[in-house]
């Protein structure tokens, strides 16, 4: 009984790693633009993961001028999509597959300059049936931590498949 007990503790262990690795496979993706949006990886170019555990990540990022408004300052849309991208990748290593947004709301405190570096902190909060919660923040490590947004996000498993194409025989 002890045994299956480990054996099953192990497997349980393997299975989080691997998720975890997924989940940070598709960061990186995102990050170099081989899967996603032009102006996700354009929002996330340079994004460092410095720690990484099941439902938790952090990361170091440096404020790139492709990434400011016209005054210099990290531009608001890109902060969105660097916390929506870092707290899914979060919420990601928690299960199986991406989930969809179903409620993200973000409070912006203050903001950043070109070649600021910043650090993003998600981690998940909880989960509910096909309900996931996450909390994720960004802070301004040049100017001592201060705080420059936080947002929560609501997601929902999907388990919609899409329909296999079928395969028309040519007469």
């Amino acid at each position: 009984m002890m045994a299956d007990t480990s054996k099953e503790e192990a497997q349980s262990m393997t299975m989080m790693h691997l998720q975890l690795q997924r989940s940070l496979k598709w960061l990186d993706d995102v990050t170099h633009g081989i899967i996603g949006y032009e102006l996700e990886s354009r929002s996330l170019a340079g994004l460092q993961v410095i720690e990484a555990r099941t439902g938790f990540l952090r990361c170091n990022f440096i404020v790139p001028l492709l990434a400011s408004d016209i005054n210099g300052n990290w531009h608001v849309g890109a902060i969105a999509t660097i916390l929506d991208n870092v707290g899914c990748a979060a919420i990601y290593s928690t299960g199986h597959h991406l989930k969809v947004t179903v409620n993200f709301n973000i409070t912006y405190y203050s903001t950043a300059k070109i070649q600021d570096e910043v650090e993003i902190e998600a981690k998940v909060k909880g989960n509910k049936g096909k309900l996931t919660s996450m909390a994720v923040g960004v802070r301004n490590k040049s100017n001592g931590g201060q705080l420059i947004a936080s947002a929560t996000q609501w997601t929902a498993a999907n388990d919609y498949r899409s329909p296999q194409p079928q395969s028309r025989a040519k007469l």
